[in-house]
C-alpha cells in the first residue's frame, strides 16, 4: 500500500521532549495499493491542515486540537468509516488517528472534509513509535484498536500488534480510568488479546471475558457481511485501574 512518512520535519508547535527509543517488530508490511484520484487530491490539499508529522516529541493536545478535551487514540483506522462515525457522535472528544497506508489516509482526509470533523487529527506513521515518542504519560482517555492485521500463520504471530510490551506501553499513556477497546474477527487473535490484556496488572476487564459491542462502535459493512455468513466478532474493553 503506502510507505511511512518518516522524513524528518521541523519540530511542530505544541511538542515536548521524547522518551528513549526502543526497537520492535512492525505489525504491518508495506504493499502496493491503488489510490483513487480523490484520495490523492485529498492528501495534496488537506494533509497539511489535518495531519501531524511524526516527531520524537510529546504532543500538547490542547495546541494540536485548539481546545481542552478528552483524547482518544485510534490505531489503524483503515478507510476511516468507523472513525468518522464515532467522531461525529462523540464530538466532545478529540480523536488522534494513526495509519500507515496512503489510501486510508486519503480516504480519512476526504471524510474529515465532507463531515466537517474538527475533532480528528492524523499521524501517518508506525503506531508503536507514535505511542512511544509522541504521547505523554497518563494523557489518553481511551484507545481504539479495531480489526488489526491478525497475521494468521503461527510463525507470524510475533508480528501481531497486541503483545505484552505494547500493551504495557499503551497503559502508561492512559489516564487512570481510561480504556483500551479492541475488536477482531479472528477467534485465535481474540484469545491472545484476552490473555495479554488480562495479564496486565494495571488493567481490569469490564466484562467476564469478551464484552458486548459498545453502542459507540458502529458495525461496518464488512463486519455485517461476515456476521451474516456466521463469522464471529469479539470485542474486549479493559480499563486502567484508578489506584
Amino acid at each position: 500500500m503506502s510507505t511511512e512518512n518518516t522524513t524528518p520535519e521541523p519540530v511542530a508547535q505544541g511538542t515536548e521532549k521524547p522518551e528513549q527509543q526502543f526497537g520492535h517488530i512492525k505489525s504491518f508490511v508495506h504493499r502496493r495499493s491503488h489510490m483513487t484520484p480523490g484520495q490523492k487530491q485529498a492528501i495534496e490539499r488537506l494533509m497539511d491542515q489535518w495531519s501531524l508529522a511524526y516527531q520524537p516529541r510529546c504532543l500538547n493536545y490542547e495546541k494540536v486540537f485548539d481546545r481542552q478535551a478528552p483524547t482518544i487514540l485510534e490505531i489503524g483506522f483503515g478507510m476511516g468509516e468507523t472513525t468518522e462515525k464515532i467522531a461525529l457522535t462523540r464530538h466532545e472528544e478529540n480523536f488522534l488517528g494513526v495509519e500507515v497506508f496512503n489510501a486510508g489516509v486519503g480516504a480519512m482526509l476526504k471524510r474529515i472534509e465532507a463531515s466537517s470533523l474538527n475533532n480528528v487529527r492524523i499521524i501517518q506513521h508506525d503506531a508503536v513509535e507514535v505511542v512511544k515518542d509522541m504521547l505523554p504519560a497518563n494523557s489518553l482517555a481511551g484507545v481504539h484498536i479495531y480489526f488489526p492485521d491478525p497475521w494468521p500463520k503461527k510463525r507470524h504471530h510475533k508480528r501481531r500488534l497486541i503483545q505484552p510490551e505494547f500493551i504495557k506501553l499503551l497503559v502508561s499513556r492512559l489516564q487512570p480510568g481510561g480504556y483500551i477497546h479492541c475488536a477482531t474477527d479472528w477467534e485465535n487473535y481474540a484469545e491472545q488479546m484476552l490473555e495479554v490484556l488480562s495479564a496486565n496488572p494495571e488493567l481490569e476487564n469490564t466484562a467476564n471475558d469478551y464484552a458486548p459491542k459498545p453502542d459507540y462502535r458502529p458495525q461496518t459493512k464488512f463486519e455485517t457481511r461476515g456476521l451474516r455468513l456466521g463469522h464471529g466478532v469479539w470485542d474486549l474493553v479493559f480499563k486502567k485501574k484508578k489506584e
